[in-house]
């Protein structure tokens, strides 16, 4: 009786043993499947799968053309509108008649803007700085002095953050002489420290003059002659998004 037991025993021990190892060949076991849902629902980066990078926050720091002129929301610029474009969460910064030098009437330049208004947020994976609009009566290399002195902060606060310095805006094609000044004098300082520049006057990106009704002035710039229009920011904006997708950061992200 014992015998006939042990070897009933055995028996089932055996059966036992076989329905588990085909259980674990098959990945069907507590362990076995644990590991494989858990690689089934993980992406990249252990990201569930099906479930997209969030969007690029990318900010802006600018004068009137960035922000508005007086009177004009800073949602219908060409900043929010370029990150419509490519799919950004966007801050926008800055304030109308100022610039890297030239904080006008009760104004503050770029570098307070900066600490007040977005150095305090978390760090972006962008910063658009655009300007030398309001500083083009100011000596090139003043302003390209405090330009550097900007970014240097922006660098500081936030290393990770990728850094795009835009040339001065120009409401006509024929900018006066000390603007393509300003203009060159950043060029050189993006240049040095290895950001990208976006040159609006360099590319055209307005041409002709509204009084005389060449180029495409009259259809995008307002009739004081130096602020887009709603049409206008909209083309700035795809000017803007065709320039950042060449220079390969449309989808930019903050470096750890």
């Amino acid at each position: 009786m014992t015998s006939r037991r042990a070897r009933r025993g055995a028996a089932l021990l055996l059966l036992c043993l076989s329905l588990a190892a085909v259980l674990a060949a098959t990945g069907c076991t507590d362990l076995g499947g644990s590991v494989h849902r858990s690689a089934a629902a993980d992406g990249p980066a252990g990201r569930p799968a099906g479930t997209a990078r969030p969007a690029p926050v990318v900010m802006f720091l600018g004068d009137s053309y960035t922000v508005g002129e007086r009177g004009a929301l800073p949602e219908t610029t060409y900043a929010p509108a370029t990150a419509r474009l490519l799919g950004w969460q966007v801050v926008v910064g800055g304030r109308a008649g100022t610039g890297f030098v030239n904080g006008g009437a009760g104004r503050e330049p770029y570098l307070k803007l900066f600490e007040s208004q977005l150095g305090w947020r978390p760090a972006p994976d962008l910063l658009i700085v655009s300007g030398g609009h309001n500083d083009w009566r100011v000596p090139g290399p003043e302003v390209a002095a405090a330009a550097h002195t900007l970014l240097e902060r922006v660098r500081q606060r936030w290393p990770g953050t990728g850094i795009v310095l835009m040339g001065p805006l120009w409401g006509s094609g024929t900018p006066p002489q000390r603007a393509l000044a300003v203009r060159d004098a950043l060029g050189a300082l993006a240049k040095q420290l290895g950001i990208p520049f976006v040159d609006p006057i360099g590319e055209q990106w307005i041409t002709g003059n509204r009084l005389t009704g060449q180029g495409n002035a009259p259809v995008y710039i307002r009739k004081d002659g130096t602020h887009p229009n709603q049409a206008g920011h909209r083309y700035l904006a795809t000017r803007l998004a065709d320039d950042i997708r060449r220079l390969g950061l449309a989808r930019p992200t903050r470096k750890p």
